[in-house]
């Protein structure tokens, strides 16, 4: 079948490789010019350094093979979502949209399927979460992912274009909580980064990731989702890799908090990294609030982020949490 891959980044590329070796004719966008003609010439995403894009891979900038798709995977940075979508939505043609962006939108405090939904006025969406680093997946290793989706034909297309010996999906239809998961994983392992940073032992990490899972299935079922979808990949599975890889971005970015660096080394940190946490985690506070929901934990993060509390905080609130 033929795919459209929004994103050349260091996910989309490996998810295109994917797609490629289970003989599907795919085309891998890229927003800028330069990195088109870049990654034709070294045949390279410059986020995936090593991997090797193979030639039957189409690299563009344009949108116009959006048309002939069977579906459109979405492989962005979730702030950057409704820009594109807006530019790309008379290209779409009511074509299943399958998401593999990570996060909530700041300031409208939306899911990346709402945001869908918004501009593409369209209900045929998946949505597709797991413990996946892209380099993981470029090197065909073993790895299993959550397709959440309420459509069975659209279901059983990305099943058939994904799945083979070593890429499993376990399908759900918990598009909600699947959304969930994938984004406030990325908050807490800045927080499970922090606790390393203190150099705090396994047991204390083993005792917050079980915290997190409890609230995490709260804030699902708080939100409308099947609390059960934290154990799942998208849930469970995704939380354990990413609080515990020294590989995230943002386990990496709390660890160095959490070591005692200046306020200088962290903003610039920040400045030279994308930390999906951290663009989550204002979104995430508003979005509690919004609903009513209490998560104690999310606020403490940002202010230790901040700098308006301690790391050591942390420690005193996992010994208080009721």
């Amino acid at each position: 079948m033929k795919i459209f891959v929004l994103g050349s980044g260091a996910y989309g590329t490996a998810l295109s490789l994917i797609l490629n070796e289970n003989k599907n004719k795919v085309t891998m966008w890229c927003a800028f010019e330069e990195e088109k003609e870049n990654m034709l010439k070294t045949r390279e995403s410059s986020k995936l350094p090593g991997v090797k894009i193979p030639e039957s891979i189409n690299i563009t900038t344009s949108f116009e093979a959006m048309k002939e798709s069977d579906f459109i995977l979405i492989a962005i940075p979730t702030a950057f979502v409704s820009s594109t979508l807006e530019k790309a939505k008379d290209y779409l043609q009511d074509k299943p949209i399958v998401i593999a962006s990570k996060g909530i939108e700041q300031n409208t405090c939306l899911f990346v399927n709402e945001i869908v939904e918004k501009i593409v006025g369209t209900d045929n969406i998946a949505v597709f979460s797991g413990p996946s680093f892209a380099v993981d997946v470029a090197e065909k290793v073993p790895v299993g992912l959550t397709l959440a989706c309420q459509n069975k034909k659209t279901t059983d297309l990305v099943v058939s274009a994904f799945v083979n010996d070593h890429f499993k999906l376990r399908v759900c239809s918990d598009i909600i909580g699947t959304e969930i998961c994938g984004s406030i994983k990325n908050v807490i392992a800045i927080a499970s980064g922090i606790l390393a940073g203190m150099k705090m032992p396994e047991s204390t990490s083993a005792m917050f990731i079980t915290e997190s899972i409890h609230d995490i299935k709260e804030l699902i079922k708080g939100l409308g989702g099947d609390g059960n979808t934290i154990l799942s990949f998208a849930g469970f599975g995704d939380l354990l890799l990413t609080a515990t890889s020294p590989k995230s971005r943002n386990y990496s970015f709390g660890y160095l908090i959490g070591s005692g660096a200046s306020r200088e080394e962290v903003d610039n940190y920040i400045k030279n990294t994308t930390i999906e946490g951290l663009y989550t985690l204002k979104s995430i506070d508003m979005l509690i609030a919004d609903k009513n929901v209490k998560m104690p934990i999310i606020q403490l993060i940002d202010d230790i982020v901040y700098g308006n509390k301690e790391p050591k905080d942390l420690i005193e609130f996992l010994i208080t949490k009721p």
